[in-house]
């Protein structure tokens, strides 16, 4: 067999089966869902209606959120169908080494490290930046050493460490306590961010919504270029979607339970954001609202300080479950990676004791405690974006190829409207990729050489599919 025809050997369902066999099958569609809206509702939500309102579209952001939902809710559709048909760990790595084979499907694995670990790294460090202002209050300040890595100025984001290796003992503790502690943070948060929905209808002004869409941000085709602009920044805000099909082999009734977790994440992470856009944008000029704490900033602003206590434990509680999850699905990852032989295969032992994959749980949390505690995010956060965007196209674009799978038996959730949602779906992928900045693409393309380097002079040496 030659080089390139081994490269795109296709992987076996069954085969990802058998090894997943050792995972238990506990969670429900509400722990789904948990997990999902744990990491959409994340720091997003506090943080992204406020800056796109003020950089690119004022109150029209509402109707960025929309879109951006609409995206997503599409791609998820995709998400959903592979894994009703694939119920196994490794999201779009393992659905990609089905339908395309090994080598693309290691390139969307690789895509898909970018998306988690550096995601867990960017929040952990916006949750360290929320209480340190919170230690400040109580007027227990952190040493600026501690508050920052070397670059920064300092030594080391202390918090941010704390944070994710705090998270990593209660995912050790095994899955039962992992999703207690993410649904009854989920439950706070949605309860908090509820209460500044309602609190802040009542100081709306409808002076705030004129205009809508602003003239200065009407640029590109047919002015939509402010929307698009956001449409495109809030995307990352929906990561959390895809990876719920990261515990796919984790999962009660994966056919009917994946669907409803993917699409009912969507529905209501899309809700809030919306109703929250809305609400800050009619209590304050969209104009002041650049700030990192646009929430706070509006309670601030009329009147209501007694508040901005509740929205910081809010916050706070956002991002505790977005990294809870993220360290959860990222540690999924290395899992699948070490089962198949392209990284060393001890991460792919599951712990006999909590049936947890034990190492590969130590890999993520000592790259993404490097990267929170030491490294200066801003640069590296816009891989994030494209990261989860190349998943997304490949795949809906994948829906075409899997329907057409004879071998597969596929009576679990399908994407309506076939062909032609899925076909969008991955072309509205591919624009919103062309459309990221030159710096950000040049960037991907040298993490993906680096991950087919990787691949020739390890991953297909090693790979499990070398011992059939």
């Amino acid at each position: 067999m030659n080089l390139l025809k081994r490269a795109f050997q296709r992987e076996s369902v069954d085969g990802y089966l058998a090894k997943d066999s050792q995972m238990k099958r506990v969670l429900s569609t509400k722990d789904l869902i948990g997990l999902g809206v744990g990491t959409v509702i994340g720091s997003g939500i506090f943080i992204l209606p406020g800056i796109e309102a003020a950089q690119h579209a004022g109150p029209a952001v509402a109707i960025s959120f929309l879109l951006a939902a609409l995206f997503s809710g599409m791609a998820g559709m995709a998400f959903a169908e592979f894994s009703s048909a694939m119920p196994v760990a490794g999201s779009a790595y393992s659905y990609g080494s089905v339908i395309y084979g090994e080598l693309i499907g290691w390139l969307l694995g690789w895509s898909l490290i970018v998306e988690y670990f550096l995601a867990v790294s960017a929040i952990s460090t916006g949750f360290a930046a929320y209480c340190n202002n919170l230690l400040k209050m109580f007027g227990i300040p952190l040493p600026k050493y501690l508050q920052a890595g070397p670059a920064a100025g300092g030594v080391i984001n202390l918090i941010a460490v704390l944070l994710i290796v705090f998270v990593s003992l209660i995912i050790a503790r095994g899955l039962n306590t992992s999703k207690k502690i993410e649904n009854g943070a989920v439950y706070l948060k949605i309860i908090i961010l509820v209460l500044f929905i309602v609190v802040g209808a009542f100081f709306v002004k409808g002076s705030n919504y004129v205009p809508f869409y602003p003239k200065e941000f009407r640029t590109g085709w047919l002015g939509l270029g402010g929307i698009g602009a956001a449409t495109a920044s809030i995307i990352f805000a929906f990561l959390g979607f895809d990876t719920i099909a990261a515990h796919a082999a984790e999962v009660k009734n994966p056919k009917k339970t994946m669907s409803r977790g993917i699409l009912g994440t969507v529905v209501i992470s899309a809700t809030l954001y919306t109703l929250f856009a809305i609400v800050l944008t009619g209590m304050v000029n969209y104009k002041k609202l650049n700030v990192d704490d646009p929430a706070a900033f509006a309670l601030q602003a009329v009147h209501q300080n007694q508040f901005s206590m509740v929205i910081t434990v809010g916050a706070l509680a956002g991002m505790f479950t977005a990294v809870l999850a993220l360290v959860y699905a990222s540690s999924r990852l290395a899992y699948s990676f070490g089962r198949d032989g392209l990284l060393p295969r001890g991460l792919g032992k599951i712990s006999i004791k909590n049936k947890i994959p034990n190492r590969a749980l130590v890999l993520a949390v000592v790259v993404e405690s490097i990267f929170a505690g030491l490294v200066p995010l801003d640069t590296l956060a816009a891989l994030i974006n494209i990261g989860t965007l190349s998943a997304f196209m490949l795949i809906s674009f994948g829906v075409l190829f899997l329907r057409r799978r004879k071998d597969l038996q596929h009576d679990g959730f399908k994407v309506p409207f076939y062909p032609v949602l899925p076909f969008l779906t991955g072309l509205i992928s591919l624009f919103l990729i062309l459309r990221l900045p030159h710096e950000t693409l040049w960037m991907y393309a040298i993490w993906i050489t680096l991950g087919i380097i990787w691949y020739f002079t390890y991953g297909i040496r090693h790979s499990s599919l070398n011992q059939k």
